[in-house]
């Protein structure tokens, strides 16, 4: 999987297309990204001990890695790797720019 922990990425499918968000979290297992703020579900959490407030909460829930792109320069691109003073870099196809 390409895409990294705090990658700014723009969501191209799916109900909240257009939105943009930091990752939050990655299942490379399933091939799944969580965005900050987008595909929010809402989930009944119980009350583990007297002190906590169960109730409803919302949370972020999964994206296939196939419906987010990369944001660079406030355009979406695809990821590839080059070899830059001896070490391997990800950069944007469409601008070019360092990962």
């Amino acid at each position: 999987m390409r895409l990294k922990k705090n990658d700014t990425v723009k969501i191209i499918a799916g109900k909240d297309k257009g939105k943009t968000g930091k990752i939050v979290k990655i299942d490379p297992e399933n091939e799944r990204v969580y965005v900050q703020g987008a595909n929010m579900i809402t989930k009944t959490i119980k009350k583990k001990s007297p002190q906590d407030k169960g109730g409803m909460m919302e949370i972020e829930a999964p994206i296939h890695v196939s419906n987010v792109a990369i944001l660079s320069k406030d355009k979406t691109s695809r990821i590839g790797y080059k070899m830059e003073n001896g070490k391997k870099v990800r950069y944007a196809k469409k601008t070019g720019e360092v990962l």
